[in-house]
């Protein structure tokens, strides 16, 4: 199932693009994909619409609309990481689009009011700040990238989060996951899932990490999830 690309509104003023897609039948859970740094590319196009087709309403924003070089880049530009770098000042501000499209995914009548957010190495750190900070009803962290620099967020999670790595993640130090693995013990709302020698990037299927074993587990917790929202 194929999205749509739409402008959402900021609530700080000006505007920014968003791949949306709304599936048939009766209001569902709604999800907010935060991409890697490289941007809403083709590999984050597929899981939305692979998760359009399971009946979720997604919708994955271009969070740097206010870098200096929005959009997505090439994987294949060799200049590509060293260009993203200045996108992980953004994630606070980022916050601000989270909300504005998660209420954009809450006023659409194919949506049942529940959101979550989904962030994916960048965006990891959005799955602890979306249940702890705005109410949202579930985060996803897919091979997230400085999820130590927000763990004091773990606890204000209010709603079930859900946090998967795999152990050769050079972007996941072990104190880190750790760290991640002690608040699990003892929140039955946090989860960590760990996939043997799998690496950072495993969710992408245009970049040598791709794994489909891990990301079909990291998938089907993702839906049992959502499904218990709708």
């Amino acid at each position: 199932m194929a999205g749509t690309d739409i402008k959402l509104t900021s609530s700080g003023g000006g505007e920014f693009d968003s791949y949306v897609v709304t599936p048939d039948g009766g209001p569902a859970p709604g999800i907010v994909m935060v991409a890697d740094i490289f941007g809403v590319g083709p590999s984050l196009k597929a899981i939305c619409d692979e998760l359009g087709e399971a009946g979720y309403v997604v919708s994955a924003p271009d969070f740097f609309w206010r870098a200096d070089l929005p959009g997505p880049l090439e994987l294949g530009d060799e200049r590509a990481r060293e260009r993203a770098q200045p996108r992980y000042d953004l994630i606070e501000k980022g916050v601000e689009d989270v909300a504005d499209a998660a209420n954009d995914l809450k006023s659409r009548p194919e949506c049942n009011g529940k959101v979550a957010v989904a962030g994916f190495c960048y965006g990891g750190p959005y799955a602890y700040i979306g249940p702890a900070r705005m109410g949202l009803d579930a985060g996803f962290s897919y091979h997230g990238s400085a999820m130590q620099d927000w763990y004091d967020d773990i606890a204000g999670i209010k709603a079930p989060v859900s946090i998967h790595f795999g152990t050769d993640d050079q972007a996941a130090p072990q104190e880190a996951l750790d760290q991640i693995q002690d608040a699990a013990d003892g929140n039955d709302l946090l989860e960590l899932h760990l996939y043997p020698d799998v690496k950072h990037g495993y969710t992408s299927r245009h970049a040598p990490a791709w794994d489909a074993a891990a990301y079909e587990a990291s998938m089907t917790r993702t839906k049992e999830i959502l499904n218990a929202l709708r």
